[in-house]
């Protein structure tokens, strides 16, 4: 329980004082970007970033925390965890923690940003006057946020997406909710109309920390989905191409995204594309690293319902504490089993990266 208390926190704000104090004792140069969006009570939300390792190194891992906010106390455990016991790496490496990229919704208790923003959905050519389409969702938004948030409700809805998937197939429907949308700024999923901040940010932290670099990893921790407490690595590149075939080397197992159920399935414009297009100079091996926790549709209701509460109700309506307490059993769940599991594998995941990396030629 010491450990767990050592490396978890309760707030966003517990979360940051843990990392950056654990970055201190380990003598990490720290580099703060502050969110523009207050937070709770007015204070301050910032991403900090804590850099170990040569100043000038040509290997670069990331480890990031909270592109989905309320996945960020998993994250962010494991990021202190490796902080406090686990600080060697190999020669002309070096580690890169980027804590809480959407600090917002790790601070409100949201899977989405200040705008409403899936960041996970975020990172497309906006250069381009279109946008990606998603009729699937443009088709069923209405029963995914449907205006009452009552279970006569979401059993009607329930009866309409079966009929859906019916008609279209399991994948099709999966992909209406989770694909991302670019039509509904209230609705779940959103991958916005415009650049985020956080996405700005990316392009801020590679410019400071990856400049120098000719080889990089991203490990991008996630919760919510496959097996409870397990982490599983997960890539968009295919297992034939020489990125996929380097995870597989590095990770083990690695599942592609674009063949399986994932909320990265297809997107195109994930953080993976954040990183790789904001430092194209360099030599990229990403992957999600996601932690499960409940029954997928279980997961799917919080956010629907988180989603529900942001566009119909607000923060003191009769129904909002039960529903910030279901999204955060979501994806933190207090059991401490669970939260073990996370820190084993984290470190595991983030150790095998190094090791993958330094071997790299």
């Amino acid at each position: 329980m010491q450990r767990l208390s050592r490396c978890f926190a309760e707030t966003y704000f517990d979360a940051r004082e843990k990392f950056l104090d654990a970055a201190a004792r380990r003598g990490a140069t720290v580099q703060s970007f502050r969110n523009p969006t207050p937070g709770p009570e007015g204070r301050e939300l910032f991403t900090d970033v804590a850099r170990i390792g040569p100043a000038d190194a040509e290997k670069v891992l990331v480890v990031q925390s909270a592109t989905h906010g309320i996945e960020g106390y998993a994250g962010s455990g494991v990021q202190v965890c490796w902080l406090n016991d686990h600080a060697k790496l190999p020669d002309g490496t070096a580690i890169l923690f980027v804590h809480a990229l959407n600090p917002y919704g790790f601070a409100f208790t949201r899977r989405f940003n200040e705008d409403n923003v899936d960041l996970n959905r975020s990172f497309i050519d906006r250069t381009s006057n279109s946008l990606p389409e998603n009729p699937g969702y443009i088709e069923l938004a209405d029963l995914i946020l449907p205006p009452e948030w009552t279970r006569a409700a979401r059993i009607a809805a329930d009866v309409k997406f079966a009929a859906y998937a019916a008609e279209h197939g399991e994948r099709a429907l999966m992909f209406a909710f989770k694909q991302g949308q670019y039509t509904h700024p209230k609705g779940v999923y959103f991958g916005g109309q415009k650049a985020t901040w956080s996405g700005e940010t990316v392009k801020a932290i590679c410019a400071a920390q990856l400049a120098g670099a000719k080889k990089a990893a991203l490990i991008d921790i996630h919760t919510g989905l496959g097996a409870y407490g397990h982490g599983d690595c997960l890539t968009t590149a295919s297992d034939v191409s020489p990125e996929g075939l380097r995870a597989i080397e590095w990770y083990g197992k690695v599942s592609c995204t674009k063949a399986s159920n994932s909320s990265y399935s297809g997107s195109g414009c994930t953080i993976i594309e954040g990183y790789t297009m904001a430092a194209p100079h360099a030599e990229w091996t990403p992957i999600g690293l996601e932690f499960g926790t409940w029954e997928s549709e279980d997961v799917r209701d919080a956010v629907r319902a988180d989603g529900w509460l942001h566009a119909y109700g607000s923060p003191d309506h009769p129904q909002a504490k039960r529903i910030k307490a279901q999204l955060r059993n979501a994806f933190f769940p207090g059991d401490p089993v669970w939260r073990n599991m996370v820190l084993d594998r984290g470190v595991e995941v983030i150790s095998h990266g190094l090791t993958g990396l330094a071997a790299w030629r």
